[in-house]
């Protein structure tokens, strides 16, 4: 017969205060909060992806000074009995509002552009149950509500978590942006696991901060595991997001996150399924927005500011058809500042070709019927 286990939480306490709960890093050697059969249901309370460091009366100065060492406070892990490397672990998941507040933060030197928005900003949303958020700080915006976890994940292999350690190093040594293991923050905090364990802002091979609008309530995730248990942990949970999340957060909340497990034994090795996959029948969200009836879109090509042309650069093109749709808002009445928090949370970008060299062509669409 299957259970029901429930990892609870005083939401009034940052995770550091109750350890027992959760992590903020990614580490085989976390022990576990729970242990389930396949088929048991797990309900997570979940804390929101600043840990507590924001919260209804916060102003833009407080996203000045918010500390990414404790981002993503995640709940468990839960070791899920019989399961093995190579073994596909099934994952459905639901995800309900806690509270009546949340939140989008604009934090100076994260987010896509952060390059071109280094002021602080902060909007407080008003979450209306299940059905859309409101916010004075973007007065005539109602977003739908389509709530998921941003993160989902397994612990990596003790292999896997070295790999990513070296490979992301090396990026960082070329000028890239990534987050090397920090102990400051992290819980567990004891050694090894505060010094070696992964930060939870990348998505790895075993998922992660994925923030993928599809995985809402009725999706069925597909995880390839890599130790033993494969060690789940959700957290992030996001009221609605646009399919970029582009100053880095979308409307943030805490929630409870309802989760029931599978099991495909043998299947990812033998398929040689090594990153997350997912699949629904059905909408993931009210067909109006999913395939929106109404929109307004910009688009974007991988030409710099100067007029130099890169060649088949989809992240500079998504930039530029970013900011060709700020620019759109602000002929609306926004400030540059809420039009890059409304990109964040409504805007949905798309690839709209690949092989017209040397240009590759992003569009970036606004549903109109978040008007209120």
């Amino acid at each position: 017969m299957p259970k029901e286990h429930v990892i609870g939480i005083d939401p009034s306490r940052p995770l550091a205060g109750e350890p027992n709960t959760g992590h903020n890093r990614w580490h085989e050697a976390i022990e576990p909060v729970v242990e389930a059969d396949p088929g048991d249901l797990v309900v997570y309370e979940t804390r929101e992806a600043f840990d507590g460091q924001l919260n209804a009366g916060s102003e833009n100065a407080d996203a000045a000074n918010l500390d990414l060492g404790p981002v993503h406070p995640l709940m468990g892990p839960v070791y899920v009995k019989g399961v093995e490397p190579g073994d596909l672990l099934v994952v459905d998941i639901e995800a309900d509002p806690w509270e009546a507040w949340g939140y989008t933060a604009e934090v100076p030197g994260f987010g896509f552009l952060r390059d071109y928005f280094p002021d602080p900003f902060i909007v407080h949303w008003r979450l209306h149950g299940n059905e859309y958020a409101e916010s004075e700080q973007l007065p005539g915006v109602r977003v739908r509500c389509n709530p998921r976890p941003g993160v989902l994940g397994l612990a990596p292999s003790a292999e896997l978590r070295r790999r990513a350690t070296q490979r992301e190093a090396a990026l960082a040594e070329r000028g890239g942006f990534a987050l090397p293991p920090e102990p400051a923050g992290a819980v567990p905090e004891g050694e090894p696991i505060a010094g070696e364990g992964l930060r939870t802002i990348s998505p790895r091979e075993t998922a992660g901060n994925i923030d993928i609008n599809q995985i809402s309530p009725g999706t069925t995730v597909l995880l390839p595991v890599y130790t033993e248990g494969a060690l789940v942990s959700p957290g992030g949970v996001q009221f609605a997001q646009g399919d970029c999340e582009a100053c880095g957060t979308a409307i943030e909340m805490r929630s409870r996150v309802h989760v029931r497990f599978g099991l495909r034994k043998g299947e990812a090795e033998r398929l040689g399924i090594r990153d997350l996959q997912f699949f629904r029948d059905g909408y993931f969200t009210a067909p109006e927005m999913a395939a929106p009836r109404r929109f307004f879109a910009t688009t974007g090509i991988c030409v710099r500011e100067d007029g130099t042309n890169e060649g088949e650069d989809l992240t500079l093109a998504a930039r530029n058809t970013l900011l060709n749709m700020i620019g759109h808002l602000e002929t609306r009445g926004f400030s540059r500042q809420q039009a890059y928090a409304l990109c964040s949370v409504a805007v949905d970008l798309r690839i709209s070709q690949t092989v017209d060299v040397p240009n590759p062509l992003v569009s970036a669409l606004l549903p109109l019927d978040i008007s209120m």
